[in-house]
């Protein structure tokens, strides 16, 4: 089994034909490599793990089918049991308690950088590059924006990740703006 970013894009892209959900893992990857970092992890296992967390979901969206079609899936490649299980742990309904500091903050990234992403496109740059941890707060607010991300959540992975919410976001965003040519989220700002 090759535990490798490339092996991981590979699998993802052989299921997920959609762009805006290759994105989406893009940007989970990019913070959730990102505090590997911050917390001196294994950046590339978490990599692969934040690559791969709904590289299901295109072909079975329904719960509970995702995660758990591709956690059978992933054992049946013989990844190891850590990535599987923080895979599942992102899914409050598959019963996979998140215990590890790797699967806190998958769960902390996968929904924040969806709405970091949203809050990107609706600027007048349509970039990450000049968005503030605020501008993000502000549009919690906003009950009609990206209103399927339950803004308890958004919450919830912060105090999981045990920092405040606007630490959290800023730490998203600072961790998304080093791909934000692969997030398509440069805008209008010039390279």
């Amino acid at each position: 089994m090759d535990l490798t970013r490339d092996a991981a894009w590979a699998l993802l892209t052989e299921y997920t034909a959609g762009e805006s959900l290759r994105k989406h893992a893009l940007a989970v990857e990019a913070a959730v490599r990102g505090y590997a970092r911050l917390f001196d992890e294994d950046e590339a296992l978490w990599g692969v793990v934040a690559l791969l967390h709904d590289f299901d979901y295109e072909r079975w969206p329904a719960a509970p089918d995702h995660p758990l079609r591709g956690a059978e899936i992933l054992r049946g490649l013989g990844y190891p049991e850590v990535v599987i299980r923080a895979i599942l742990s992102h899914a409050d309904y598959t019963g996979t308690p998140r215990e590890s500091r790797l699967e806190h903050t998958l769960f902390a990234c996968d929904e924040m950088a969806g709405f970091v992403t949203a809050a990107s496109l609706v600027r007048p740059s349509k970039s990450v590059l000049d968005l503030e941890a605020k501008s993000v707060v502000k549009r919690m607010k906003d009950k009609a924006f990206a209103r399927a991300v339950r803004r308890e959540d958004l919450q919830l992975g912060a105090d999981e990740l045990g920092l405040p919410l606007e630490e959290h976001i800023t730490n998203v965003i600072r961790f998304m703006r080093e791909r934000a040519d692969d997030l398509g989220l440069r805008g209008t700002i010039p390279a």
